[in-house]
C-alpha cells in the first residue's frame, strides 16, 4: 500500500509540474491543482496508513491522529478559493490582453 502512495504522489507531482512549465493558462491552472492534490496526499499520508482503527482515542488500542486530517481539510478549502481566484484572474487577463499565454504574448509559431 505504501509503495501505491508513493508511486501516486510522485505522479501527482511530476503531471503538476509538468503543467506548471506550459505557456498557457489554463494548464498551468490544473498543474497547481495537481500538485496541491500531490500535497494533500502527502499531509494525510503523515498520519501513518491505517485501516480499522478508531478515530478517537482509546486506552487499548491507537488512535487516527486528527491533525492531518486537519490541515488537510484546511488545504483543501484555501485550495479551492486560491483555484476560483486564479481562474478569475486569468479570464481578466484573457479579456484584457486577448490571449491567454502566460506572459500575456503571443508567439508566431502556435
Amino acid at each position: 500500500m505504501e509503495a501505491a502512495y508513493a508511486v501516486t504522489l510522485g505522479v501527482l507531482c511530476a503531471c503538476g509540474l509538468y503543467l506548471l512549465m506550459c505557456a498557457r493558462v489554463l494548464p498551468v491552472i490544473l498543474g497547481i491543482t495537481l500538485f496541491s492534490y500531490a500535497i494533500n496526499l502527502f499531509l494525510l499520508g503523515m498520519g501513518r496508513l491505517s485501516t480499522g482503527k478508531p478515530p478517537v482515542i482509546s486506552t487499548l488500542a491507537q488512535y487516527a491522529d486528527p491533525v492531518p486530517q486537519a490541515l488537510v481539510l484546511t488545504a483543501i478549502v484555501i485550495g479551492f478559493a486560491m483555484t476560483a481566484f486564479t481562474v478569475v484572474l486569468a479570464l481578466r487577463s484573457l479579456a484584457l490582453n486577448g490571449s491567454d499565454h502566460v506572459d500575456g504574448k503571443e508567439t508566431r509559431g502556435e
